[in-house]
């Protein structure tokens, strides 16, 4: 667990997804928040968009029904762009909160982030709505889910001039396998060696990081080697595909697999702990399907991963 200054609850590490939750399912959806629960994640990670609206609602029912509203953490996203326009503005960060609270049955949002950016639009009105939310008791902690290092510093720095809070949490894409590619417009990622320096600037601030992906879509979901990738190529989406299949990051799925071996755990085991053994406030968004999933990932927080480990997966040298 973590701590985060302007919570008043701690925060398990790993956080359950949400977006596979239907609502003409309720009975699995339930078993699955109950089955994490019971593993200790009491962080949970929904978005305004997520099924169109699904994923807000059966946790919303899941927190009324189990009496949890106080002890869980609701993270979620808003103004997320359409296909029509992009919402990254006042009226519709407003619209989709007010929606989002209602459908998790809450009043409040422990943490609230935006889905996307939109740089034609200035950061000043978007510091103050989120203040104001803030103010009115509706949201915790706010911040940028894909917004890029320097478009954070320049919202702060308007807050800090007028005297209002600040972004104190990101949620960028971080896996041990780079992101070559965009897997979806408009991803900001931290991974790889050319962003070797929004690491560093998040390590020195300690800013807490909600990162996503870090099984890299599937590509470090152990369920393929090198060897058989072309048989398994079809399972994998394309946005996979497209965004990380490339030879730098074969080779640290070689290694992935190596120490995997040499542990006795499986890949995603060892990607988890990549993530969370780096000198980052790193909290992991997971979405496992069943509870089982969710216990070797438990099982990859107690695994500390050494800097000579962490360089060798990550291709800064050539022998451990």
């Amino acid at each position: 667990y973590g701590t985060i200054e302007g919570m008043d609850k701690s925060i398990s590490r790993i956080l359950q997804g949400t977006m596979m939750l239907q609502e003409d399912d309720l009975e699995s959806g339930f078993a699955l928040l109950d089955g994490v629960w019971e593993l200790g994640v009491n962080g949970f990670d929904c978005a305004h968009n997520y099924g169109g609206g699904q994923s807000e609602r059966v946790l919303g029912q899941w927190l009324d029904a189990r009496g949890l509203h106080e002890k869980a953490v609701i993270l979620t996203k808003g103004a997320h762009h359409t296909r029509d326009k992009k919402r990254v503005n006042p009226i519709d960060i407003s619209m989709d909160l007010a929606m989002s609270l209602e459908r998790c049955r809450t009043k409040f949002i422990d943490v609230y982030v935006l889905h996307r950016d939109n740089l034609a639009v200035e950061v000043g009105p978007i510091v103050e709505i989120l203040n104001e939310h803030k103010a009115a008791g509706l949201i915790g902690l706010f911040g940028g889910s894909n917004w890029t290092v320097p478009r954070i510093q320049e919202a702060n720095e308007y807050a800090y001039k007028h005297n209002l809070a600040p972004f104190t949490v990101s949620s960028p894409n971080y896996s041990l396998a780079e992101q070559v590619k965009e897997p979806w417009a408009g991803c900001v990622s931290i991974s790889g060696p050319q962003n070797e320096s929004d690491r560093a600037w998040y390590s020195e601030q300690n800013m807490p990081l909600f990162t996503w992906s870090s099984l890299a879509q599937g590509f470090l979901s152990g369920k393929f080697t090198r060897e058989t990738f072309e048989d398994y190529k079809e399972n994998l989406p394309g946005s996979c595909v497209e965004a990380y299949c490339y030879e730098q990051n074969f080779e640290r799925l070689d290694r992935a697999g190596e120490l995997a071996k040499e542990k006795g755990l499986v890949v995603p085991q060892i990607a988890l702990a990549f993530n969370l053994s780096q000198p980052l406030n790193l909290f992991s968004l997971i979405g496992v399907f069943h509870p089982d999933e969710c216990k070797a990932n438990v099982e990859a927080l107690n695994l500390k991963l050494t800097q000579e480990e962490l360089d060798w997966l990550d291709l800064k040298r050539d022998e451990r």
